[in-house]
């Protein structure tokens, strides 16, 4: 199976190479600079679970179709990310988006068709130097993927006999959507905690009224969530729970470094989803509106003008 996937960055040079170490078909889609380090250096990751030193297919322009194109673009880049692989999808291509939030999902079938559009999320810590050097920063490697209509299903064995082997934490799913949400709820959280306190979960927990904010947040995220069918499940809330009440913990969401550095946000896909969601099913969401101002605010000042 011919796979695609749009840039090397730090997740898709991770999940790509540790496919490409499986003997996969891997090619990688990316820009002349991203090019140029790949030809010179090639695929480098430095990872708690081996390293990866591998030459990369790349290519600048899609020239035929693949059968699998996997995004792990910023959700802001979505539409020129469209534009790019549109050459590569051929009649029966399937796309697996491993994007934060929901919003990408509409944007991805109303381009492609519902039937193209598969379930896939990550969790996974990792960050790429200016060098090229992708750098996995703790063992969380975990991808998830699944079918969300029938005619997915071939292509979902295909990539599943494809990661046989390989050294990443991977399941398939038969409730793709579900663990989405699950997902959706849980990063929204995080994200919203993270860059409205600009520190830690630990930091914010250790404060005086820091446990009740961030539980205050996870429960507006997950009522909408149950609202949507979509309830989180009673383990997967006490592992939530137990990770945003660690008082020891240094977590902090991407977007909190994205603030932190000045680089632009997925806030409104994120936050502003899960926010216009709640809103469309009546349910109330005021810490999490709060911290969608503040996100905003930043935005508006960080632009020129």
């Amino acid at each position: 199976m011919r796979i695609l996937f749009l840039g090397a960055g730090a997740t898709g040079g991770y999940f790509g190479g540790r496919l490409m170490e499986c003997g996969a078909d891997v090619t990688f889609l990316v820009r002349p600079r991203r090019q140029a380090q790949l030809l010179s250096d090639g695929l480098v990751v430095d990872s708690p679970h081996g390293a990866i030193r591998l030459p990369a297919q790349t290519i600048l322009k899609p020239r035929h179709a693949y059968a699998l194109v996997v995004l792990t673009s910023k959700a802001f880049d979505l539409d020129s990310a469209i534009e790019s692989i549109t050459p590569a999808m051929g009649p029966d291509s399937v796309v697996m988006p491993l994007l934060n939030g929901l919003n990408h999902i509409d944007r991805l079938e109303a381009a492609f068709g519902p039937e193209r559009v598969m379930g896939g999320l990550c969790h996974i810590p990792i960050t790429m130097d200016p060098d090229g050097t992708i750098r996995h920063l703790n063992p969380i490697h975990r991808l998830i993927f699944g079918a969300r209509s029938p005619a997915q299903q071939p292509v979902v064995d295909r990539l599943t006999a494809a990661f046989t082997g390989a050294q990443v934490e991977w399941s398939v799913s038969g409730r793709i959507m579900q663990d989405l949400w699950e997902k959706f709820v849980f990063l929204t959280t995080l994200a919203a905690g993270t860059c409205l306190m600009r520190g830690s979960i630990g930091a914010i927990v250790r404060q005086p009224g820091g446990e009740a904010f961030l539980t205050g947040l996870f429960e507006e995220c997950r009522a909408v969530a149950a609202a949507a069918g979509h309830a989180p499940r009673p383990a997967v809330v006490a592992d939530y729970l137990g990770q945003i009440t660690d008082k020891a913990s240094t977590v902090t969401a991407s977007m909190y470094r994205d603030v932190a550095a000045g680089k632009p946000t997925e806030a409104e896909h994120i936050l502003g989803d899960m926010v216009r969601r709640g809103a469309a099913l009546g349910v109330s969401t005021p810490l999490l509106s709060l911290a969608l101002l503040h996100l905003r605010t930043y935005e508006a000042q960080r632009q020129p003008g």
